[in-house]
């Protein structure tokens, strides 16, 4: 089996079972023939891996074959995988960083579709949505061992758009552009609170105002997108 994670370079890799290197390593092969990129640092594919097998239920290669999915109902908010990690992979995450799970953990995995969204129109920052394995890839863990698994799967996979352009969409999609009064255009990511900061900075401000100036608006991607630091 290809060592993704060298233990020498990776004290929490390292403190883990061999069983449970083995099962992480296996994973970052499965998502390598799924299309996922594998050159990150030891710390950030071990965190993919595991959050990955934590949205299937896995913990251990024997089980790998019984993996949940969307179909199944079983979805994992952040929170909830967390503790799922926590529990299972020997790790210590603070229940703070749920938004740390969403936007690098998962990040690859929610933009290529292997992973869905239980809620898939809830706002980016919405702590109810939950996370499950695509029916799809669940299939193809389903059929591992079978003569030719990696060939099958790339088959397979060949009329399905690669992340690379996936991570184009994505760049384009789900934008709230916003105009300040000034005329400078910004913009923010999707989700009903920018909504109504798009509806308060171009309608409300303009009729109510009363010539007040726009210092600060944040974003749940970037919570210092526009900021007059020396007025403030």
């Amino acid at each position: 089996m290809k060592k993704y994670i060298d233990p020498n370079k990776s004290e929490t890799f390292k403190e883990k079972e061999k069983p449970i290197q083995d099962l992480i390593n296996l994973t970052l092969y499965f998502l390598e023939v799924f299309g996922i990129p594998v050159n990150n640092t030891p710390r950030r594919l071990e965190r993919m891996a595991i959050v990955f097998l934590a949205c299937g239920d896995v913990k251990s290669i024997d089980q790998i074959q019984n993996i949940k999915d969307l179909n199944s109902g079983y979805a994992l908010k952040t929170r909830d995988i967390i503790n799922f990690v926590n529990n299972h992979f020997s790790k210590n995450i603070s229940s703070g960083s749920y938004d740390d799970i969403r936007r690098k953990d998962l990040k690859l995995l929610t933009i290529a579709e292997i992973i869905l969204q239980s809620s898939p129109n809830a706002a980016t920052n919405d702590s109810t949505r939950g996370y499950s394995i695509n029916p799809i890839y669940a299939d193809f863990l389903k059929m591992y061992g079978s003569k030719n698994w990696e060939q099958l799967v790339k088959e397979s996979l060949k009329d399905i758009k690669p992340l690379a352009q996936k991570l184009k969409r994505e760049r384009k999609l789900k934008k709230v552009e916003v105009t300040l009064p000034t005329g400078l255009e910004l913009t923010f990511s999707s989700g009903k609170h920018n909504d109504l900061q798009k509806v308060i900075i171009e309608e409300f401000l303009p009729r109510y105002g009363f010539g007040a100036e726009v210092l600060y608006v944040g974003d749940t991607a970037d919570k210092y997108l526009y900021l007059e630091k020396e007025k403030l």
